[in-house]
């Protein structure tokens, strides 16, 4: 049996899953914001105890590698390279966007004729990262991932000839802007470690493994770091 440790950390939940064989067998997630850095190390820990010899028994650690918060890829990223290589097993890198799709349709019922799902990480005032995906959870083709500033013709020529889902923590603020009748928006967390057991599974038995010490996280965008507009230095008149 195949033994895989999935680590999610891109958006406000901090969320690790243990499967077998692409079955669930455990789930630890904290929804306290901002807790990725304190509660990661204590959630695996908790979910290693389960089996008994902790990493001894793992064949695989997966994670989802962005796009997302930065600070969450960071820690999720940099703690499954650590495990992988201190245990000298391989690291699966997931796409974040493509483990919403899949959990989305895991929750829901899509038209499969004349649908499309587009789910959306917030990235700070009108953008988003996004990406289209037909109702078989498979990206469309000539659909990147991008950082994408929403306005009243976002998806324009798509909207006219299907109806598209929008669904994760950016779609709500789009709802005012995207008037279109055949869009509909979904509400609820579809970032969870427990979509992330069957798709790491498959990419196990294939072999699609990244490199431990030279992977990195899909940031799309830099980090810019700001300073609070009230926050007055030290040396400042």
């Amino acid at each position: 049996m195949t033994t895989i440790l999935n680590i999610e950390t891109t958006g406000a939940v901090c969320s690790v899953s243990l499967t077998r064989d692409g079955e669930e067998i455990e789930l630890r997630e904290d929804h306290e914001p901002m807790s990725h850095a304190s509660r990661l190390g204590v959630l695996i820990e908790e979910i290693l105890n389960k089996i008994g010899d902790g990493v001894k028994k793992l064949d695989a650690v997966a994670v989802s590698m962005g796009p997302g918060s930065y600070t969450g890829l960071r820690i999720g990223v940099s703690t499954a390279k650590g495990i992988c290589y201190g245990a000298g097993i391989p690291l699966i890198a997931m796409e974040t966007l493509y483990l919403m799709t899949t959990g989305f349709l895991l929750e829901n019922e899509v038209n499969i004729n004349y649908t499309l799902l587009c789910p959306m990480i917030d990235a700070r005032r009108m953008e988003v990262y996004t990406r289209l995906f037909d109702s078989n959870g498979k990206a469309l083709p000539g659909s990147e991932i991008s950082a994408m500033i929403i306005d009243k013709d976002s998806f324009g020529e798509e909207l006219v000839k299907n109806e598209i889902f929008f669904f994760g923590s950016g779609a709500k603020k789009c709802q005012d802007v995207i008037q279109s009748t055949n869009g509909r928006f979904y509400r609820g967390n579809y970032l969870s470690a427990r979509n992330m057991g069957k798709a790491s599974y498959t990419k196990f038995l294939q072999g699609e493994f990244v490199d431990t010490a030279y992977f990195e996280p899909f940031y799309l965008k830099e980090f810019v770091a700001t300073t609070p507009k009230n926050k007055v230095l030290k040396n400042d008149k």
